[in-house]
């Protein structure tokens, strides 16, 4: 799954100021500036911001972090075992469980703009190889 205008999604902690941008100035305003509440493209927090928000996000649906690789979350629901990986903002579901899968994919869909990408065919220049009868990767 991808998530569109990911770094958007985060907030900033620290006051931020900038020009107005070309083509969206007010007639008569433009000594105005504008105050940036959420994280923008450019900012050198924008990554920082955003996987603050995604952290924050991801262990309220009961997923926990992964204390060797923070970009890695895992959560277990009887039988029913789940792993996330975000890179930058990609994001890699493995699930045992089809409609866990489904769930997570809705649920993130309603937090974040989303598009999902399908089956994983690669993954960090890695091909993934199935064999669903024999339940291989």
């Amino acid at each position: 799954m991808d998530v569109k205008m990911a770094f958007l999604n985060g907030f900033v902690e620290e006051e931020f100021y900038i020009d107005q941008p070309e083509g969206f100035t007010v007639v008569g305003e433009k000594h105005k500036v504008c105050h940036i509440q959420r994280s923008i493209y450019g900012l050198n927090q924008a990554s920082r911001s955003w996987k603050i928000r995604f952290d924050e996000v991801i262990q309220g649906y009961n997923f926990i972090k992964n204390n060797f690789d923070p970009c890695v979350y895992k959560k277990f629901n009887g039988n029913s075992i789940a792993f996330l990986v975000l890179y930058v903002d990609g994001i890699l579901l493995i699930e045992n469980d089809v409609k866990i899968l489904g769930d997570t994919k809705a649920w993130l869909s309603t937090l974040f703009s989303m598009k999902d990408l399908g089956d994983a065919s690669f993954i960090l220049g890695m091909k993934i190889f199935r064999n669903r009868s024999k339940r291989m990767l």
